[in-house]
């Protein structure tokens, strides 16, 4: 059966300042009524029960996370004791759905992407499902046609096809790329020969437990004896003191580069559009612009402004004069302001003023 597993414990330093330690982007609405968490959920619910469906996040975002997932089972959302990336997150998932559904097929997404049209990404997991039950030892992926020759994203290197599934393509993966500088980042769109990874991952439990011991065996058995605590009244003692000697190591880094390299995982061509909602310049790629080229959420008031992204709180007055493209962001008690060209860069400015002592602000 197929379960899917979301990671919701990101901290969405890059959306600062409405992205807040106390609140990630998660847990935020950047278009109508529900939360990039909410979303990730709805959009998997036609495929997925509840009862099938696991949450891992942040143990100061269990609350919230079950507050806004109120049909999920309260003991599916599971609080990381501590951040540890995502190797040991994903490890953890698999481990625990494994004791239940030990042939269990299961999706892994990050809860901050927004995916459309939602049929098509239903395509996309049916056909997924169905490759990772004729290849079960594989890893599965889905990569995503590059529209343009982003700087910002990891690429995947195609080795050759793998046929199709519901209609959707399906390649050999000859290696992971990190993020490419400009010239081959244009070179990998031109070639057709990479594909944008997206993250979102299906495979069986055994066979990503069984690259994670292969090349990380002191997590992977970390992970096991957690598991092997779930549903005991040892489980939270367990869970703390194991998770919080855990390497600190991405899934990318632990498992899929080295699986990649040798032949094991299989990617799928997403046939949907698809964002990692990953910086402010998510919103120009989302919503309309003014006659300036300014995208605007909030109040504003603009003289010879132009190509801005601009957000504020409601009844919050922003105004410009003689400047362009910039990222203006008001919220509460905080304002950014950074030039477009920078924006992949406000971690920096997070880690500044945390070094200042002014956490409040975070």
């Amino acid at each position: 059966m197929l379960h899917a597993m979301i990671m919701a414990g990101g901290g969405g330093t890059r959306f600062w300042p409405r992205s807040r330690d106390r609140r990630p982007k998660q847990f935020l609405s950047f278009a109508g009524d529900r939360t990039l968490l909410q979303e990730t959920v709805d959009r998997i619910s036609a495929q997925v029960p509840p009862e099938r469906t696991w949450v891992l996040t942040g143990d100061a975002y269990v609350a919230d996370s079950a507050a806004q997932l109120p049909e999920l089972p309260a003991s599916h959302v599971i609080g990381e004791p501590a951040r540890r990336d995502t190797a040991a997150c994903v490890g953890l998932g698999a481990a625990i759905i494994a004791k239940d559904d030990p042939d269990a097929t299961i999706i892994v997404m990050p809860a901050d992407h927004v995916i459309e049209p939602v049929a098509e990404f239903h395509r996309a997991v049916h056909a997924a499902e169905q490759l990772a039950n004729e290849n079960p030892t594989s890893l599965l992926t889905f990569g995503i046609p590059p529209t343009f020759p982003s700087t910002g994203y990891g690429y995947i290197e195609l080795a050759g096809g793998a046929g199709t599934r519901q209609g959707v393509q399906a390649s050999k993966v000859a290696a992971f790329v990190e993020k490419p500088d400009d010239a081959t980042a244009e070179r990998y769109v031109v070639g057709g020969r990479h594909l944008w990874n997206a993250g979102i991952f299906v495979w069986k439990p055994a066979a990503v437990l069984g690259e994670l011991r292969a090349n990380k065996p002191t997590l992977h058995d970390t992970v096991q004896r957690i598991a092997a605590a779930w549903g005991t009244p040892d489980f939270d003692r367990v869970f703390r003191a194991e998770y919080a000697a855990a390497e600190k190591v991405s899934i990318d880094y632990a498992v899929m580069q080295d699986a990649g390299k040798a032949g094991k995982v299989l990617v799928l061509h997403a046939p949907y559009q698809w964002d990692d909602v990953g910086s402010w310049l998510a919103l120009e790629r989302r919503n309309p612009q003014d006659a300036a080229r300014n995208t605007v959420q909030g109040l504003h008031v603009g003289v010879e402004t132009g190509g801005c992204v601009i957000v504020s709180d409601a009844g919050h007055l922003v105004g410009t004069l003689g400047v362009t493209d910039l990222i203006i962001i008001q919220n509460g008690d905080a304002t950014l302001v950074a030039s477009k060209d920078r924006e992949g860069e406000v971690k920096k400015l997070v880690d500044a003023i945390r070094a200042r002592g002014l956490e409040r602000y975070l």
